[in-house]
């Protein structure tokens, strides 16, 4: 048995979906076997490369089986969810990576779900579904540190996510849109707290991290959790609105009045994320919400697009595409064209039906932070083999994490940046008077 069908096993028995049947039990007695043999440690690169190839094999295998552990359920009233039978929204999505003109390896992950009936794909592959009692699930994430390092980074996040969300929130007796929110917050959460765990256990990838923009639709509403400056824009018309807002060092001198965001769009300096996950414990999760309307097309892509693709090129290769797989080749086809030094994703997403209005221009559409109300919120824990420490909760008592310069605070690392920007102005104002 090789050791991506032994995680695949193992991964079977931690949801707990299978405990107590036939394939709980099988999929505990694979694991303990297996462990139970010698293994030859790998050190240096061959470990992380290892491991990347490990965890991005058992993601493919696991994903699509993941519905034969997962029991999707609505409320418990006993009746059909009206939400839904009444008032159908179809969505038809493709997504696509790309290894860019530069790039030896290919850090970026996508994902697209329907998590009322478990369906889950990394494929590049069009897909078209109703959106059912548990709505959808779309995330790009880009990861970073390195070769496997960031490959898998970005394979954990999109796994950890995806599982929670097939787990603890279909599984939840609450089908709320509040509730939806709190899980897609939480997911974010937990997988940052396990990507971090699994570095500081595994020195070889410390320092690895990734961005996630996850998208979730539950009903009529987009619910968007970021970390990092993967975007996400709604194409509505003739026009392409950026939904998220990049944590980055040129955001936040943009929204100072300290940068234009022409002139941040062409520094140097534009790569600089203030948050990533995997580097710090802990995370803040921007949390948005945005109402779709019938015919809108949400894009979700890497900075590996993003940089290079004007929003306004969007929106015109949408009007341009119908066929989203042309939209999305086409768009990474102009990337590429334009120097391609990065990995390119895109996961191009259309929503249709009458369960949804028609558009009405671009009015009250942008980022919009979703406040959550925790105090009224009760849900059951989320399952242990997602992570030991709940959103929330103290960590557990232990050495205080060493700092290095990926795992900084941002705070610092803003701090820091700010002072570098102000000496190097003063000293060419300098250098000017004299």
């Amino acid at each position: 048995m090789t050791e991506s069908e032994v995680a695949v096993w193992r991964n079977a028995a931690l949801l707990g979906a299978g405990e107590g049947s036939d394939w709980g039990e099988q999929a505990k007695a694979l694991a303990r076997s297996h462990d139970a043999q010698p293994k030859k440690r790998q050190t240096g690169i061959a470990a992380r490369y290892t491991a990347a190839m490990t965890y991005a094999k058992t993601a493919l295998t696991l994903l699509p089986v993941l519905h034969k552990f997962v029991r999707p359920r609505t409320a418990i009233t006993g009746g059909r969810d009206l939400r839904v039978t009444q008032s159908p929204v179809q969505v038809s999505v493709f997504g696509k990576t790309d290894l860019g003109r530069t790039r030896e390896h290919n850090e970026d992950t996508f994902l697209v779900a329907d998590l009322s009936t478990g369906n889950a794909s990394l494929q590049p592959e069009v897909r078209c579904h109703q959106i059912g009692a548990r709505g959808s699930l779309f995330m790009v994430a880009d990861g970073m540190g390195g070769a496997a390092a960031g490959e898998l980074a970005s394979a954990m996040a999109a796994d950890l996510i995806y599982r929670h969300m097939a787990t603890a929130w279909a599984t939840d007796a609450a089908d709320t849109p509040g509730q939806f929110a709190y899980r897609m917050r939480e997911a974010v959460e937990l997988a940052n707290g396990q990507i971090y765990s699994y570095a500081r256990e595994h020195p070889e990838v410390r320092g690895m991290g990734t961005t996630v923009t996850a998208a979730g639709v539950f009903g009529r509403d987009l619910y968007l959790t970021q970390i990092g400056d993967s975007r996400a824009y709604l194409v509505r018309g003739t026009d392409a609105v950026q939904l998220t807002k990049d944590q980055s060092l040129m955001q936040r001198l943009v929204d100072a009045g300290e940068l234009t965001p022409d002139e941040a769009e062409q520094s140097e300096r534009r790569n600089i994320i203030l948050q990533a996950l995997g580097p710090d414990p802990r995370v803040k999760v921007d949390l948005t919400r945005q109402a779709i309307t019938r015919g809108d097309t949400l894009i979700l892509c890497s900075d590996g697009l993003s940089g290079l693709v004007r929003r306004e090129e969007l929106a015109q290769m949408a009007r341009e595409h119908a066929d989203l797989p042309a939209l999305c080749s086409a768009l990474i086809d102009l990337a590429n064209a334009r120097g391609g030094p990065d990995n390119i994703t895109v996961v191009a997403v259309r929503f249709e039906g009458e369960g949804l209005p028609e558009a009405d221009g671009t009015e009250g559409v942008g980022h919009s932070r979703y406040q959550l109300a925790d105090a009224t919120l009760a849900p059951e824990p989320a399952p242990g083999a997602l992570g030991e420490v709940m959103p929330g909760d103290d960590p557990p008592a232990g050495p205080e994490p060493e700092l290095s310069e990926s795992s900084a605070p941002a705070g610092v690392i803003r701090t820091v940046a700010l002072i570098l920007i102000t000496m190097g102005v003063l000293l060419l104002l300098l250098a000017v008077w004299r």
